[in-house]
């Protein structure tokens, strides 16, 4: 936070950030307020608390808003956004565990081959063509 903020400047802040958050279709964050003016998000908090307590007034949905009308499209996307990544988490594993079995299946499959050559005496081609 810079010493020199003081509270109109920073509720011009609050303005721009206002109107970038409704062209955008966004909800406005006391984090992104307190990133214009300066650093530190807990000392924005601490230093105009009333302004903090004005955002989250702003972040709320209108009480007024229809049951019918749905979500945001902003919703919709961090909702979809938060699905994708939890498919995505899930997806991972299971390739990691794809991936070990065949590992695995790979490593007894030769260990199985070189038992049953052993037992039927069986000789290799790769070993013999090496011996003159």
């Amino acid at each position: 936070m810079t010493p020199h903020a003081t509270e109109t400047t920073v509720r011009r802040h609050l303005e721009d950030l206002l109107q970038a958050c409704q062209k955008n279709g966004t909800r406005p964050s006391v984090l992104a307020l307190a990133a214009r003016v300066g650093p530190g998000n807990t000392t924005f908090r601490r230093r105009f608390p009333e302004i903090a307590d004005e955002i989250a007034t702003h972040r709320r949905p209108p009480a007024h808003t229809p049951a019918l009308a749905g979500p945001s499209p902003y919703d919709t996307l961090v909702a979809r956004n938060t699905k994708l990544r939890r498919s995505n988490k899930e997806l991972t594993v299971q390739l990691k565990l794809a991936a070990a079995q065949i590992q695995y299946l790979a490593i007894r499959n030769d260990h199985l081959s070189r038992a049953l050559e052993e037992h039927s005496a069986v000789t290799r081609l790769d070993t013999w063509s090496r011996h003159p």
